[in-house]
């Protein structure tokens, strides 16, 4: 099995891995989860990792007593905003050093960067919490306003604000709905949902960014 293929397996079936990872690991899995949601959040390079998945199928676990509910949050609530504030400062250090040639440099150019620090002065805060809820989009936002010098503690707040609506909705979603019959029949199809609900914004936001080029 490729790299590729094990990621979405993974992803889809999340909830068997966690049953392995909790059986083999026992209180070391917060040590694990706490990695996945840093790696996803605080390195550009790894947006493809699960996120709102795993704090969904994890909080389910902790519904039926095989995790820490409170426990959980703390975990996935600082794994969020410390890799936040990393992929910040990765964007405030190198953010503004990437070859034009590369694949980075083509995503991210000075005509961007002044664009997008226009962006985050008005819409910044806005931006940052709803981008907690769009995977891909919520490892790239962080880079961003670090490369464009946002100031960090006008990002730290809403980086706060973010991290604690964003784990604190999709893990309690999990412990109070995850353990119904009809979701816990239809797990993996149910977390596909979620991972599709969740890329409508940034779907919508890429038509509507063509529209306004092209007319």
């Amino acid at each position: 099995m490729s790299m590729i293929e094990y990621i979405i397996s993974f992803i889809v079936h999340i909830d068997q891995h966690l049953v392995e990872i909790i059986r083999d690991f026992g209180n070391w899995t917060y040590g694990i989860l706490f990695a996945i949601v840093f790696v996803e959040t605080g390195l550009v390079i790894f947006p493809f990792l699960p996120g709102d998945s795993l704090l969904f199928a994890a909080g389910t676990f902790a519904a039926i007593g095989s995790l820490s509910l409170p426990t959980l949050l703390l975990v996935f609530f600082f794994a969020a905003v410390i890799g936040d504030s990393l992929n910040y400062e990765i964007g405030k250090k190198v953010g503004t050093t990437i070859r034009p040639g590369t694949l980075m440099g083509k995503m991210i150019n000075q005509e961007k960067m002044n664009k997008a620090e226009a962006f985050f002065n008005k819409h910044g805060g806005k931006t940052i919490v709803i981008a907690r809820f769009m995977p891909f989009i919520r490892t790239f936002i962080p880079f961003v306003a670090g490369a464009s010098r946002m100031k960090y503690s006008y990002f730290l707040m809403y980086n706060i604000v973010g991290a604690a609506l964003w784990v604190g909705s999709c893990t309690l979603l999990g412990y109070f709905f995850g353990n119904i019959p009809i979701v816990k029949e239809n797990f993996s199809t149910v977390l596909i949902v979620i991972i599709f609900l969740s890329v409508i914004p940034a779907f919508v936001g890429f038509i509507k960014s063509r529209k306004s080029t092209t007319s």
